[in-house]
This record gives C-alpha cells, structure tokens and sequence, in this order.
C-alpha cells in the first residue's frame, strides 16, 4: 500500500508540473449564484420578462430560442404578445452578435408555424427584421437579409408592396452605402417575381437598370445575377427590349467577376428567349465570351468550363451544323488546355540563378495560373456527359473519344476522379456504344489513386448493366471473351490498392459492388475468383462494415453457385472459422452473418442450416457473445411454424430458459428480459394456417425457397447429363476399340458361330490355322446326322483351362468339341434328357493356350457371352425354345432348389430347371426331317494344360 501511495503522489506532482489546461476560475461566488438565481413561483411570461429586463446575456438568449413556444400556447399568448414581444424588440437594439442571430431564427419559426396573424407580423416582427438588415455588423446585417428574403416568399404580395417594396427602393439610391445597394439588389430579385409586369416595368425596373449601371463592380455583378429573375417577371418583349442590352454590356465589364455573372445569367435565361434571339443575339455573344476567356486564360475560362454544358444544351436546337461543330471544337480545347504548352512548369523548373530574383514573387501567379488551368479541366470532365448528349453516341467515336481518353489519363488525379464519377453516365448515354471505352474503364480502375478508384467503384454495378445491356455477352465463362473478360479482372484487382488505404468506406462499397457480378460471371468464375477474396476480406479485414459488406456479397454470390458441394464447403466454412472461432470478435460476426442469411435465404435453409449453431452461442464464454444473440432470439422465433419446428421451438425456449436462470452478467440479463417480453408478442403459426392467413407475408420466403430447390433440380438435371454423357463417350470409345480389334482379327467375336453357307455345322474359331481342322464323326446309330460335324480350333482352351463361374454354364466353344447323340423317345414316356460330351480332344501347342497368335489374351467365362440353350445351328432359322420343352433329369440331382440357367432359353411351364453341371438337351430340327432328340454326355478324356487327364464336370459333381 506504501508504494501505491508513493506512485500516486509521484504522478499527481507530474501531471501538476505539465500545467494542463484547467479552468481559470473556481467555483461561482454568491453574489453570482444570486444573480441567476430566479423565483420558482414565477410564471413562464413572468420570468421571460424578468430575464429580459436583469437577467444574463445567456438568459435572454435562452427567452428568445423559447419565444415561438410561448407563442404556441393559447392561453399565454395574448399576454406575450403584449408583455414579451415589446421588450425582445427593445432588447435587441443593444444586443451582441449570437442574440442577434437567435433573434433571426425565431422569427422566421414564428411565421413558418403560422403563430401569429400576418397583420400583426407586418406591424410587429417585420418592422424589426427591415431594421435590422442595416445593421452596422455585415454577419448580423447578413443573417438578417436572409431571413427577410425567406419571410418574402410566405408574406402575400400586399404585405410586401406595402411593407417591403419602398423600403428596397429607397436602399437602391446611389447615396446609400454599398451593403445598402447590395441588399437591394437581392431583395428586387426575390420580389420581382410576386408582381405583375407592369408594376414591375414602373416601379422595379428603373432601379434595376440604375444598379446595372453602378459604379462598384460588386453592386454591378450583384444586380446582373437578379437579372433572371426580373426577366421572368416581365416577360419576353420587356426583357429584349431592356434586360438584353444590359446583360450584353455587363458579359463585356472591365471586371472579370461582372463578366463571370454576365454568363451565368446567359445560361439561366435561355429557356425564356425565343429562337430568332438565341440565333441572333446570345449565340454570337457566347462564342465572343468563349473566345476571350482561351485568350485571357483568366478566372472566366473555368466558369465557361463549367457553363459550356448547359450552354451547349440550350441553343442546341439554333445551331447550324458549324456552329455545333464549333463547339464541340471549343470543348475539345478546354479539355486540353495546359498540357500542350505547359508553361507553367516550364518556367518552374527553370534555375532561379539564371533569373532576377525579383521574379520569384511570380511563382505564386504561376501556381494560381497553372491551379486555374487544372480545375478547367476538371470542370471540362465534369460535362463530358453532356457533351455526349450534344454530339449523339453516333458521332462519339469521331468527335469525342480521343479526349475521352485523355481526360482519363490526365496527369492530375483530380480531373481523372471527376470523369471516373460521371463514367457511368458516358456508358447510358452510349449505349451499345459502350465498348468504344471498354480500354478506358480498364484503364481507370488500375489507377493508383484511391479518390479515382473510388468514382468508379462506387458506381461498378450501374457500369456493369450497362455493359450487360448492350454487348451479346451475358455471362463471362472461361472460353468466352469480351468486355467484361477484361473489365471484371481490373475491378478484383483493384482490391489489392483500396485495402492499402484506411479509407474503410471505399473498402465497404467496394465488398457491396462485388455483389452484382452474380449478373454477369458464371458459376465456375465466382467459386474461383470472386468467393475467394470476400472469405479473405471477412476474416481479415479490420473494419466491421467491411465484414458485414463482405459477408452479405458472399452469401449473395453463394446463391448462384451451381454444385451443392462448393455451396456446402462455403456454410461450412462460415460455421468452422465464425461459430467455432477462438477469437471471440468473429464470434460476434457470425452473429451478424446469421442476420444477413436470414434475410437473403429462405426460413427451410436458415432452420436447417444454422439455427442450431446460432443457439450454442448462448453458452459462450464471452458476454459481449451472449448480449448479441439476445438480440437475435426474437427473429429465430418468426421463423418457426408448428408442428414441423417443434424440436427446434424447444431448443429455443431451453436456451432462453438457461439465460434467464444462469446469466449473471448484467447487461445481459437485462437484455434477455427485453427479448423475453418480446418472444411472448410473438405468435408462431400453425402449417395449416399459414396457407391461408400468411400467405401474403410468406410470400418472399416462398420465392427464395422456390429458387433454392430449383437450384437443386438444375444441379441434379445437370448431373445426369453428364453422366449420360460420359456413358456414351465410353460406349462409343468401346465400339470404336472392339470394331478396331475386329478389324485386326478379321471377326469382331471369338465365340464360335454358325458358318455361313453351312446349313448344319459348327465353325470353330474364325482365324485361320497352318493345319487343318479335323471333323468330329458324331457317336450315334441315327441317319440323318451323317452331315452334321464340329470344327475344333486350337485357340479353343478346353473345360479345365477355362477358369469355372460356379460351373453354371458351360462354354460354347466346349460345345463345339462335343458329340451329340441322338435317341428317339420312348412312346407314352418322357424320359430325363441326359447329355453325354465326349471329348475329343489333342494334345495342346507348346506356347499358353490362353494367348493366341497375336498375343492377345482369351477373354475369360466371366466376359464371354452366354450360350444359348437352344442354338440356331441352321442359318437364317431362328431357335425357338418354347416349341421343344425343356424338362428336368430324372436323376438325383434335380431334386434340389431349380434355377433358369442364365443365357439359355426360357424354360418351359412345369419344368423344374436346370444344373449348373448339366449340358442342356439340344434339339436340332433339320428342315424338319429329325425325328427324335439328340441326347450328349461329357466324357473325362480331356487333359489339361500340363498333359494330365482331367476329370469330367460329371465327375467332379459325383465327388463332392
């Protein structure tokens, strides 16, 4: 404790010794506390007029500001028109500037709010505000004259002919002082436009042409600037015949500021004037305007700069084709003027040694003259759009597009700021025109500059359209190239130089402008290149409207991604690196965000998505966490609807519930009160309700949850193209492979076949051998098979070699080594069809009997097609299974579960199926002349491929 103490004493001694600043004075005295101590038992007119009379400056300021209220209250109001009204005016005959002031404005109130009669304002208020405008003190004197000319428009022209008329005049004589000129002037332009125009032409006019002709430059630009609306109030003969010729003599003045308000007023009186004038007199005035202000290069040159416009659209209509051509002339040299010569950086760098030293008080002059030139291009730039206007998009291309571009590579970055503010407009104006300026866009948005940056940026959503209206493209793809494949790219871009700065604004509308790309870039491009950088600027970016900017672009751009994986990765994101992040402040974001979803997506996803883990924020351990999501509880509620969100209603009242017992923070508590009150107002609606009674408040959710699922359809439609796609390219790909191989072999199969122009045999293998194929005699006792005979090929494996399929079916080619015997049956039986192979085989080749002559392999059981139960062995006569019934053997084997044999013909109603180790019975009806069934069984002779004998299926099944 001693040495807090000790430290506390030390810093006070310091801070003492810094000599702060600190008030002067102590605490009021007595006597002072007295003087502006007031009667509470005083009543509102009563201590007005006491405060007025002995009270303190700040006091009566205080009376004055609360007049109009005391005006307003009925009952006191007689008695402050009668008690407090008097002694304001006396007041303020020796009162200081800020009275004086507070005076101006609660007189004004008084007359707006209508709380007196206009009689008694007149002979009351009015008197004083007419006064005070002669007042000594130009600020009081102004302030004043400003009311008046606001009083003017709300008085009746009675009021102001007989109160304020003859008072104006008489301050317009030549022995009044200056300030008195002034204000006349000002108060016969507010006035000449409530009378008619004859009490104009005889009262007013005689005075306004006496100011024209004044004798002080400023009383004379004053009056040339009121000649507008004088001029309005006679009407078009009168002002041709005494307004013109003194407008002309004043745009001629000696004084450069008369010649500056002789042109404006030009440019506000052409609407008024015919064209027989405008083709006479204004359009030779103007052009002799224009050319002395190039030639001077004097304070005019920037006002016809910024006139040229206006100018320019008014007496469109008079020009002649030169003349239009001579301006347009005139606009291109103020667009250009002082960047060919460059004088005054020439005379700049000159070496001040070389010159008299006496010349360097020029320099100021030269940086007003070289300052001068700058802001006439900058105004120049500011009327471009109306330029463009005058010339036409058509003739933009050969009138105005050299200077376009090189308003937007001026080197001042002030004149490139004011046309990269008006670039949208160019781009309406143009139309499909736009991209003749496509370079200067991409251009502009590469600047360094952070205020040039920011007249486009800001307005990067109206461009866009533009460019989307008038160009073919309407979405940038990867293959696709157009405007927008080089604009887009710059404006991403020109993130890497705005997040230089800390102007956070530029930064916000920058992450809002993102947003309209979903316009204009497909899928693919916003996943890759948009997506990425709003993630890096919601997680980076150091100011919260940046975040929230950033996050409502993402979830905006989010929408149009097309696959359901990207979209899930983009949520998923949003939940792992906000919901769950160490850092309690992007916690509080993804409040935010969760905000942002609510209102961009339907209540399904919202409900479905992150509704659960908003609610786990209630157990954060962060207050500041906990204070944000009780301001969200009452929007998760309106989105409920019973029964389908009864779960998730639980949850809601579990997490409020856990609040209000446990919450010990204190503005937390309070603020899960407040939500609590406001969760009880909320009515949450029934399914069944909610189709009639909510229909028309649902209707937005509903279009959002339309647009979601139709999203999902695209996807999945998408899919399955693709899918078929890839099917056929593969399909296609293996025809292109078999017909290739078939091409090789000479047969695009290995499975024997009938041979063509054989009416009863069996060709083995299509490729040719050395040595000749032997015929098989058939083992039988039966005629009429004598011509029946089976060709063995030595690529054919036999059944040993051949890897078994659960010895389902045997393989054609094994048939091909078989001998069929023929038995006729017995009358009035069936009996079991038994099949008897013999094998007929040889000694194989040397080299694998599974490779053949070209050294490729024999396709296994599995791969080879399936025989037919029933083969076709006569050529062009189709099997036909269901005219030869397949029956069952007799043996024991049969007894157990029958199945269809797969590749054979479909069995015959009754039959109880085949083996897997079963040769099905084939029946052959030679042209109808066999009379009985061939009955074929498998003989053990065959050997494998090391030369040993192999047994039979026959006896391989007796085995087991």
């Amino acid at each position: 404790m001693g040495s807090l103490d000790a430290t506390s004493t030390s810093l006070a001694e310091d801070l003492q010794d810094l000599q702060l600043d600190r008030p002067t004075k102590g605490l009021k005295s007595v006597e002072e506390l007295e003087k502006l101590t007031v009667d509470e038992h005083l009543s509102d007119i009563e201590r007005a007029v006491y405060l007025l009379s002995s009270g303190q400056e700040v006091q009566r300021i205080s009376v004055i500001h609360n007049l109009p209220d005391l005006l307003r209250d009925t009952e006191s109001h007689d008695e402050c028109m009668r008690r407090v009204v008097p002694k304001v005016r006396e007041v303020l005959h020796v009162a200081q500037t800020e009275m004086q002031l507070a005076a101006s404005s609660a007189f004004l109130q008084i007359l707006q709010k209508n709380l007196v009669p206009i009689q008694n304002y007149s002979q009351t208020f009015l008197q004083t505000i007419l006064n005070s405008v002669d007042s000594k003190d130009p600020d009081v004197a102004s302030a004043w004259l400003d009311t008046l000319l606001d009083v003017i428009d709300l008085l009746p022209k009675e009021v102001i002919k007989k109160e304020i008329l003859g008072s104006a005049i008489a301050k317009g004589q030549l022995a009044q002082s200056v300030q008195s000129r002034l204000a006349c002037c000002r108060i016969l332009g507010k006035i000449s436009t409530k009378f008619e125009p004859f009490v104009i032409k005889k009262e007013i006019l005689p005075v306004v042409q006496s100011l024209c002709q004044d004798v002080d430059y400023e009383v004379r630009g004053c009056m040339c600037r009121q000649l507008d609306c004088v001029a309005r109030g006679l009407g078009l003969e009168a002002t041709k015949s005494a307004i013109l010729p003194e407008l002309v003599e004043l745009t001629n003045d000696e004084e450069c500021h008369v010649r500056i308000a002789g042109l404006e007023t030009v440019v506000n009186i052409l609407s008024l004037l015919d064209s027989e004038t405008c083709g006479t007199t204004i359009i030779p005035l103007v052009c002799k305007i224009c050319q002395q202000a190039v030639q001077a290069e004097d304070a005019t040159l920037p006002v016809v700069a910024t006139q040229l416009g206006k100018l320019c659209h008014g007496i469109s209509d008079n020009l002649t084709d030169e003349q239009k051509q001579w301006f347009i002339d005139y606009y291109k040299k103020l667009c250009h003027v002082g960047l060919e010569k460059n004088k005054a950086s020439s005379r700049v760098t000159t070496p001040v040694s070389e010159k008299d030293r006496n010349k360097e008080a020029d320099l100021p002059d030269i940086f007003e003259l070289e300052d001068k030139l700058v802001e006439c291009r900058k105004n120049s730039a500011f009327n471009f759009p109306a330029m463009v206007l005058f010339t036409g998009a058509k003739q933009f291309k050969s009138d105005l597009h050299v200077t376009f571009t090189h308003l937007c590579k001026d080197p001042h970055f002030i004149v490139r700021k004011t046309i990269s503010s008006g670039f949208h407009e160019v781009c309406k104006l143009l139309g499909n025109s736009a991209q003749l300026i496509q370079s200067d866009l991409v251009a502009l948005l590469k600047d360094d500059s952070i205020d040039v940056l920011k007249g486009v940026v800001s307005n990067m959503p109206a461009i866009l359209d533009c460019y989307m209206t008038s160009g073919s493209n309407h979405t940038v793809t990867e293959s696709k190239s157009g405007p927008l494949s080089d604009i887009i790219p710059a404006f991403l871009a020109s993130e890497n130089v705005i997040f230089t700065s800390n102007n956070w604004r530029l930064q916000q509308e920058l992450m809002e402008s993102m947003a309209c790309l979903i316009r204009c870039y497909s899928s693919e491009n916003l996943y890759n290149k948009v997506i990425p950088i709003l993630k890096q600027k919601l997680c980076k970016a150091r100011a919260l409207p940046v975040k929230i900017a950033a996050a409502r672009s993402l979830l905006t751009l989010t929408r149009k991604v097309k696959k359901r994986e990207q979209r899930e990765e983009i949520f998923h994101i949003l939940i792992q690196d906000f919901c769950h992040a160490r850092k309690c402040y992007l916690r509080s974001v993804f409040v935010d965000i969760c905000s942002v979803v609510i209102e961009l997506y339907s209540k399904k996803f919202f409900k479905e998505t992150f509704f659960e883990y908003l609610l786990e924020l209630h157990t954060d351990s962060v207050p500041n966490i906990r204070l944000r999501l009780c301001s969200i509880l009452p929007d998760l509620k309106r989105l409920l609807i019973l029964p389908t969100d009864r779960g998730l209603l639980q949850q809601l009242d579990a997490c409020v519930r856990k609040l209000l017992v446990s919450e010990k923070d204190r503005d937390v508590a309070d603020a899960i009160h407040s939500a609590v009150e406001e969760l009880d107002k909320i009515h949450i609606p029934m399914q069944s309700m909610t189709r009639r009674n909510f229909f028309e408040q649902d209707f937005e959710d509903q279009k959002k949850e339309e647009e979601e699922k139709i999203l999902l359809e695209n996807e999945e439609r998408e899919m399955k193209k693709e899918e078929e796609a890839a099917e056929k390219k593969k399909g296609d790909k293996r025809n292109l492979v078999s017909a290739k191989k078939g091409s090789e072999n000479g047969s695009s199969s290995k499975i024997p076949a009938p041979r063509k122009g054989s009416r009863a045999g069996l060709s083995g293998s299509n490729s040719t051998t050395k040595n000749e194929n032997k015929p098989v005699t058939p083992n039988t006792k039966g005629t009429g098979t004598s011509n029946n005979r089976l060709v063995k090929s030595k690529s054919i494996n036999c059944i040993s070699q051949i890897p078994r399929r659960d010895t389902e079916d045997l393989d054609s080619k094994e048939l091909s080594k078989t001998k069929i015997v023929s038995s006729a049956p017995t009358p009035g039986k069936t009996p079991g069809n038994k099949a008897q192979v013999n094998s007929n085989t040889s000694k194989l080749p040397s080299r694998d009997s599974n490779v053949n002559k070209k050294g490729v392999s024999s396709p296994k059981l599995s791969r080879l097609p399936l025989y037919n139960s029933n083969p076709n062995l006569h050529q062009g006569r189709p099997s036909s299974p269901s005219l030869i019934p397949i029956k069952a053997s007799t043996t024991s084997t049969t007894n157990k579960t029958s199945k269809t044999t797969r590749g054979s013909g479909i069995p015959a109603p009754g039959s109880a199926g085949l083996r897997r180790a079963s040769v099905p019975t084939i029946s052959t009806n030679r042209r109808g002349s066999l009379g009985g069934q061939l009955s074929t069984e498998v003989t053990p002779k065959a050997k494998g491929s090391n030369g040993a004998l192999t047994p039979s299926i026959k006896e391989r099944k007796q085995s087991r």
